[in-house]
């Protein structure tokens, strides 16, 4: 068996990175800090809420950073496994360039950073709904609604155009890596290939990932079950036809937990 080339190095890092992104979050929810990956009123107490009261802004600005931070972690568990197949037809494409791994770098920063900025969103909007649910009586005893919401949002996507379009982006990568590189201005055409190929990556995901505010957005366990399904979904022969399934599956969540409320 031949050595290990030293262009092929990319794969293995990418997947020491993975793993590490996983064992990061699972130390993390067995600490005494896990609850900082949950949205709740952790700000109020302890050493989070004397950073909070010392930094300007701090009860927005330190949530946000953790969360990000979180999701962040998040994303590299969840998201870059499904991604391994651009990397891989992009690694090859540039397998005979000195800059090689600095290019597949700014890719998965493009990447990530279009994540990041779901995740930036995703949180404030969360932070939002917390604030609204707080301020209404009907609401506080009756969360149960927002998880209603959410599922049945999630599931109803799965059928949209929208959805499709997006997916059929992310599961033919030869095809997009050779629409978005061109060869010119290398470092920047990386970086805007991992940001193209994100906003597709988010359209196609983003309802799923919502799943996680109702689950719980710290719990490692839905995100091992939840990142599963995302990489059948975009990476898999038959994983296009999950997602019917899937959004039926989600849309009878939401009618069960509306039956038993009602």
């Amino acid at each position: 068996m031949r050595a290990l080339d030293r262009r092929d190095v990319w794969l293995p890092v990418m997947g020491s990175l993975v793993a590490l992104a996983w064992l990061t979050l699972a130390i993390w929810e067995q600490s005494p800090y896990g609850r900082f990956l949950d949205h709740g009123r952790w700000t109020e107490i302890g050493l989070a809420a004397s950073l909070c009261r010392a930094l300007p802004a701090g009860p927005v600005v330190l949530p946000a950073l953790l969360y990000v931070t979180g999701w962040l972690l998040m994303t590299v568990g969840m998201m870059v496994p499904t991604v391994l197949p651009l990397l891989t037809i992009f690694a090859r494409m540039t397998q005979d360039r000195p800059d090689r791994g600095t290019l597949i770098t700014l890719l998965v920063l493009g990447y990530l950073s279009i994540w990041s900025a779901f995740g930036l969103l995703a949180h404030l909007a969360d932070m939002t709904l917390h604030s609204v649910v707080a301020d209404n009586a009907f609401l506080t005893f009756n969360t149960w609604i927002v998880g209603v919401i959410v599922l049945g949002v999630a599931g109803a996507f799965q059928f949209t155009n929208l959805k499709y379009r997006c997916l059929d982006k992310c599961r033919t990568p030869f095809s997009f890596v050779n629409a978005h590189w061109r060869g010119g201005a290398v470092r920047r055409q990386s970086f805007m290939l991992g940001v193209h190929h994100g906003v597709f990556c988010v359209g196609c995901c983003w309802a799923i990932m919502l799943i996680m505010f109702v689950v719980g957005t710290g719990s490692v366990g839905w995100m091992l079950a939840i990142g599963a399904i995302m990489a059948i979904e975009k990476n898999v022969a038959w994983g296009r036809r999950l997602s019917a399934p899937l959004g039926i599956a989600l849309l009878l969540a939401s009618a069960v937990i509306l039956a038993l409320n009602v």
